[in-house]
């Protein structure tokens, strides 16, 4: 029994205290939550840009003859759209990355870069198709009534629609950031030192498996049940607003 509590204090160690490897699993997180949260604003602006582009062309286009050049424009700006999500969606996030560092990115090797827009325009996709699903889920009587009382599209997206779909898709869009967290998991395959890729990199010095991975898996597990909390307190304070 002595050997065993000895056997794990060598492996505590070896883990975190020799080469200050406890500041490298640090600086692993920092990059982690860079990459989150850059590629989360990214994929909120151009996810509802692409929202607003597809749902617009539901509402006023679908079904119907162009008219006018506008009518083009957008019939043209959503098949791009419906080409993006299907590619986006249809292909692993791992090559995308990949992609983008070694082809894109090819002269430069930005690897934070790369990792920014690859995970940004990814989670764009899924954003854009949630917020869509968002829109179209108000009654089409809003918008009538807005008509009548003077509120133009515009207007009436901004201060009538969107308002509404955002409490309507607000557990699904925290649902994709929390898998966009988990997915920035895979941007030490473009050399850059994430949690998981410096867990990983200390398992290989130390040849000890359990701490190093069993540290990054509970970062992890922090990191969501922080943000699920977040999201649930947002959630009761949206519903507690409606009375």
């Amino acid at each position: 029994m002595p050997e065993f509590f000895e056997s794990i204090g060598n492996s505590f160690v070896k883990t975190f205290i020799t080469d200050d490897r406890w500041l490298q699993l640090l600086n692993g997180l920092l990059v982690t939550l860079e990459i989150t949260v850059v590629a989360a604003l990214i994929g909120i602006v151009l996810g509802f840009l692409i929202a607003i582009v597809r749902s617009t062309y539901d509402m006023q286009l679908q079904g119907r003859k162009c008219r006018k050049k506008s009518d083009y424009v957008l019939k043209a700006v959503n098949a791009f759209c419906n080409f993006y999500i299907t590619v986006i969606r249809g292909t692993p996030v791992v090559i995308q990355l990949m992609i983008m560092y070694f082809i894109v990115f090819a002269s430069s090797r930005n690897g934070i870069i790369a990792a920014f827009l690859s995970f940004g325009m990814n989670s764009a996709a899924y954003v854009a198709e949630i917020v869509r699903s968002g829109i179209m889920s108000i009654d089409k009587g809003q918008f009538e009534a807005s008509r009548s009382l003077g509120f133009d599209y515009k207007s009436t997206m901004v201060h009538i629609i969107v308002p509404q779909a955002f409490k309507n898709i607000l557990p699904a869009l925290g649902n994709e950031f929390i898998v966009l967290v988990k997915e920035t998991s895979v941007a030490g395959y473009v050399a850059l030192q994430d949690l998981t890729y410096v867990g990983n990199l200390i398992r290989s010095r130390t040849y000890e498996a359990f701490f190093p991975l069993i540290t990054v898996a509970l970062i992890y597990l922090v990191i969501v049940l922080i943000l699920s909390f977040l999201l649930k307190k947002l959630e009761r304070r949206l519903r507690s607003s409606d009375h």
